[in-house]
């Protein structure tokens, strides 16, 4: 099933593969550590237990209540309009009740320029009118969304938050926000909290940790020699995806990105660097 969130930045485009990448690796439980729009979540098939999370609280939230309270969040949706002037009206507004909050982002996701996720250094999301004509309400695919979302823990905080939860036999699917900028990828603009080197280099001993326990990992990342360097344990496969991030002044394109794995089948060794 699709996520119900647009999501600079994204795994739509990864989907295609991602069963040949998984193969017939039997894993048990399922870890997903930058959340976003969750694609590969949506995507896959999940037997065991069930772990998200991402440092962007908000978005946690409209999991939560996605998950327990769809009804209510549907119908504070049917309360709006798509229209400039309610956006800019809705669009300061600090709820304190979740459920509006969650259909708050919602809205917001769906009508906004490009789905982007931004906000100012007090915090309020501040992306433009989109002037979008599709209608944002999704109802069935929030309610598919939430039966998908049932029994899955969810919780907001940082990757290396979560290390305890990660157990031999896991699948751990890992979406770092992009730090370099390569082939002209923007995504490092649309982040809250820049992915620092540092960052990057902390998650690369966070993998050693996954590896070392018996888990399996999958991690996408920027292709860029720098990246390779850094994500040494295993040598990239090299994916190929239009560009994600339009407007007038966008670069359409056809982009690479690199894809990490420890899980070894055909697929994986025939695409390998």
């Amino acid at each position: 099933m699709k996520p119900f969130l647009r999501w600079a930045g994204g795994k739509n485009w990864l989907v295609k593969h991602i069963d040949s990448i998984v193969g017939l690796n039997d894993y048990n439980n399922y870890h997903e550590l930058f959340l976003g729009g969750g694609s590969i979540f949506f995507h896959l098939n999940h037997t065991n237990q069930v772990f998200l999370s991402d440092l962007n609280e908000a978005l946690i939230n409209t999991y939560i209540q996605i998950r327990d309270n769809v009804e209510d969040v549907i119908n504070h949706l049917n309360t709006y309009t798509n229209s400039e002037e309610f956006y800019y009206q809705l669009r300061p507004i600090q709820f304190d009740d979740p459920i509006e909050k969650a259909a708050q982002f919602i809205y917001l996701n769906q009508t906004s320029f490009n789905g982007i996720y931004r906000v100012n250094l007090n915090g309020i999301y501040n992306v433009p009118y989109g002037r979008r004509t599709k209608d944002f309400i999704q109802a069935e695919l929030l309610r598919e969304s939430s039966i998908k979302l049932q029994g899955v823990h969810l919780e907001a905080g940082p990757f290396y938050d979560f290390s305890n939860n990660i157990q031999e036999g896991d699948l751990v699917f890992l979406d770092p926000p992009y730090t370099i900028t390569h082939n002209n990828n923007g995504f490092i603009k649309y982040n809250e909290h820049l992915f620092s080197e540092e960052d990057q280099r902390g998650l690369s001993r966070f993998i050693q940790q996954i590896i070392e326990v018996g888990a399996y990992y999958i991690l996408t990342n920027a292709a860029h020699h720098d990246i390779q360097a850094i994500f040494h344990h295993n040598a990239p496969m090299t994916l190929t995806r239009a560009s994600l991030i339009g407007g007038r002044m966008a670069q359409r394109g056809r982009y690479e990105e690199y894809l990490f794995t420890n899980i070894e089948n055909d697929f994986i060794e025939t695409n390998r660097n």
